[in-house]
């Protein structure tokens, strides 16, 4: 696979255990940003007694301002739903909330997705660039906004993010609850402490030995691309998939294709050992 292309300069057949449960976490890539909804072909990746709990804060209660804080709470509400082996699907901040349950819990993850993430002390995620910041952190973001910051500027990438937007508008029933100021801001204080530059923390990674998905667009604004490279240096068993002429949001643009990749993924061998 030939190296990702990131350019800041754009802001500055068969399932053999199909009983395993896979927990969501981190359903709002970024604070203060609408509801955004997963195709109908991703969701079908996530079928197999799929549980997505809803981040505290996001539906009732607090938002802790900490990764480790949000962590906990997902493994709350893990223990709450009595399982004790879980695929866990991560993306954006709760790809940071996905590594640090897997940490904390190794015993409790058997395979780990990472979409549109990037590890503790990663490249260029000490606080968003300021046009990023802008227009992720604004009251009520306008749909070029949120093309600006999930999709590529090609034609291509802008039509395939008009029409995830059109998708996203015509659910009407059971639609997350709008994420308030307090959300915002402590997502974004948890963010920012993720990110503060610290190479030392990297090596943290190699407590992750359960298997993991890596994926991206090949040029992410909002966490930039290269931490996933950077993610896949330092995890011991780790597979990297970078999406061309998509960002953030390349999940929405490349339904299909990521589904797929991601049903394959989880129904690999290797399930019964636990790490």
């Amino acid at each position: 696979m030939s190296s990702p292309r990131w350019r800041r300069s754009r802001c500055g057949p068969q399932v053999p255990r199909s009983c395993w449960p896979s927990v969501q976490t981190g359903r709002r890539p970024a604070p203060r940003l609408p509801d955004v909804e997963q195709p109908p072909s991703l969701s079908a990746a996530f079928a197999r007694r799929d549980r997505t709990p809803s981040s505290k804060g996001l539906s009732t209660g607090t938002v802790p301002p900490t990764i480790t804080g949000m962590a906990r709470d997902a493994i709350t509400i893990v223990e709450a739903l009595g399982l004790s082996r879980i695929d866990l699907f991560g993306f954006s901040i709760g790809g940071m909330v996905a590594q640090e349950l897997t940490l904390i819990r190794p015993q409790l993850v058997r395979r780990l997705v990472l979409a549109g993430t990037g590890p503790r002390s990663g490249v260029l995620m000490h606080g968003w660039i300021n046009d990023v910041q802008a227009l992720a952190n604004v009251a009520d973001n306008h749909p070029e906004d949120l093309l600006s910051l999930f999709f590529e500027v090609t034609p291509t990438s802008q039509q395939k993010g008009r029409e995830f937007l059109e998708r996203r508008a015509s659910r009407t029933e059971d639609r997350d609850k709008p994420a308030g100021l307090q959300a915002r801001d402590a997502q974004m204080d948890a963010i920012t402490e993720w990110g503060i530059p610290d190479p030392s923390q990297l090596a943290r990674l190699a407590g992750i030995t359960q298997p993991v998905l890596i994926a991206n667009g090949d040029n992410d604004i909002m966490i930039p691309t290269p931490n996933s490279w950077l993610l896949a240096r330092h995890l011991p068993n780790a597979r990297v998939r970078i999406y061309p002429d998509s960002g953030h949001g390349f999940l929405w643009q490349w339904p299909e294709e990521f589904a797929a990749l991601v049903h394959s993924f989880l129904s690999g061998a290797g399930e019964e050992k636990a790490p």
